[in-house]
């Protein structure tokens, strides 16, 4: 039986066409030593930098440094079981974190791992904790505001969707306070909170999720925590882990994003430290040469998206801790610089019962009236300046009792519009009551209360437009403007209540007004 020589070929070709060879190729190095989070491995040649690895423990690192014939290792976490000659693997990835829905209401750790006791989360999309951040031509101005709740914020120092605000000051001056009251301002308005507790201790983290669970915010909040007791790498990744969370639903949902970074002093701390183990030369403070690029890289990120990219936002809110009030040290001028403005919280505001502390000269925001509504806009043009000029005069009037009577009624002004700034914790007011508090301080018609009845009195006023004037409520709402017919009208309705309050008060009431 004879056999053809290209049947025969075909056959072969055949096969071979078929025959597949699967080859794994692992780019494995080894431990050299570690000590304090940090490991030297050798043998990793095509490691990238930031690229996730392995340990053959099971516990991951990213490769932080990367030298001549070695590669520096930042690790995630335990490190006591991992010992000189144990094998490390690349794995072609970086740090990713899973996102979604699912991870509304809970509270993570830096790598996205649920730590509250309530179940896995089932969701099948993650993504990188780093990317780059959008270009100019995909953004657009920020036009719409974040409101806080807080008058003092949204009259004098407005926020906007897409803006990076930073919050800054002392120990114990009401910074996490402030951005807790607008996380749970943000209830109802469409708006995901994401907050990444950074260096503080669980106990701290635990109170601040209880807080926004009995306020009904955790429905909308995700919280990132990385502990003082965790590693320094857990406290390097967090807020990116955070950002990346906020990112999934401004462009996969087209949705507003609030980011609150609490705080990033711990977090400089946390990279000064990975930086000095790593051998890598200091700077200012000891600080590293690129922790300016560690937190512009982080907080550029935040962003407007312009039309075609569908619209949503990230606002970002970090925090930032000074001592003594110094503003001048290298990470708050270096946060000043990056973002769009500050609200600095000032230790004796705070002690003399101002609350929230806010020093208006040194608190600034540069978008400005474009994240306000009309009527804000109107009503605290001059609540800025009266408030700068009582601040002056209260200074001047502690060195002499003889002061003209312009003086003294910019004076007792001032003092009025203090007290109307004020505002207790979790306690956010919408806009149409702000608006309402702050046109009765700025047009005079709380000059003759008396200060210590100034907050029963306000309270009293806005409950009555609510129940009984409810027609101007519904004037403001429509194009949130201050019409001078609306305005005459709201003029007659405080004449109305004053004169109400004058007689109660003649047959006995606490209060007075004119």
């Amino acid at each position: 039986m004879s056999v053809r020589i290209d049947e025969v070929s075909s056959i072969l070709r055949q096969q071979l066409e078929r025959y597949q060879v699967q080859i794994d190729v692992d780019n494995v190095g080894t431990v050299i030593e570690v000590a304090d989070g940090v490991a030297l491995v050798h043998g990793l040649g095509d490691a990238m930098a930031g690229e996730l690895l392995q340990f053959s423990t099971g516990v991951f690192g990213i490769a932080f440094n990367l030298e001549t014939d070695a590669v520096g290792a930042v690790i995630l976490g335990p490190f006591s079981d991992i010992k000189s000659g144990d094998e490390v693997r690349t794995t072609g990835q970086i740090v990713e974190v899973p996102v979604g829905d699912a991870m509304l209401g809970r509270v993570v750790n830096s790598l996205g791992v649920p730590i509250d006791g309530e179940g896995s989360i089932e969701t099948e999309e993650s993504r990188p904790i780093e990317i780059k951040a959008p270009g100019v031509i995909y953004r657009k101005g920020v036009d719409t505001p974040l409101q806080t709740g807080l008058k003092a914020v949204d009259a004098m120092i407005p926020i906007g969707r897409g803006q990076r605000e930073l919050i800054i000051g002392d120990r114990q001056t009401g910074k996490t306070s402030l951005v807790l009251d607008t996380i749970i301002n943000q209830k109802d308005t469409g708006v995901i909170c994401v907050y990444v507790a950074i260096g503080q201790k669980a106990s701290t983290v635990a109170g601040v999720v209880d807080t926004l669970k009995r306020h009904g915010a955790m429905e909308h909040t995700i919280v990132v925590s990385a502990t003082a007791s965790q590693p320094a790498p857990q406290l390097y990744i967090a807020p990116y882990t955070g950002c990346a969370l906020g990112e999934h639903f401004m462009y996969e949902q087209n949705r507003d994003v609030l980011v609150i970074y609490d705080d990033l002093t711990k977090h400089s701390w946390a990279y000064r430290e990975m930086s000095l183990l790593m051998r890598r030369p200091p700077g200012r403070e000891a600080y590293p040469g690129d922790i300016f690029y560690l937190h512009s890289r982080l907080l550029e990120r935040a962003a407007k998206l312009s039309d075609d990219m569908g619209g949503g936002s990230l606002t970002a809110l970090p925090i930032v801790e000074t001592h003594g009030g110094d503003i001048s040290a290298y990470i708050p001028t270096n946060l000043i610089s990056i973002t769009d403005g500050q609200i600095f919280l000032e230790a004796d505001l705070f002690y003399a019962g101002v609350r929230p502390a806010i020093d208006v000269g040194r608190s600034v925001s540069r978008v400005g009236s474009a994240a306000q509504v009309p009527a804000m806009k109107r009503v605290a043009g001059r609540l800025r300046l009266d408030l700068s000029q009582y601040r002056e005069l209260e200074a001047f009037a502690q060195f002499g009792s003889d002061l003209d009577r312009a003086t003294q009624a910019r004076l007792a002004r001032g003092i009025r519009v203090t007290e109307v700034l004020k505002q207790r914790e979790r306690e956010p007011m919408i806009v149409e009551d702000q608006v309402l508090a702050i046109y009765l301080a700025v047009n005079g018609w709380l000059d003759t209360v008396e200060v210590e009845e100034i907050e029963d009195y306000v309270a009293e006023f806005t409950a009555h437009i609510h129940e009984d004037r409810e027609d101007l409520l519904e004037r403001l709402r429509d194009g949130w403007a201050i019409s001078d017919e609306l305005a005459a009208d709201l003029d007659e309705a405080i004449r109305d209540f004053g004169a109400e309050v004058s007689a109660r008060s003649s047959e006995g009431g606490p209060r007075s007004a004119s």
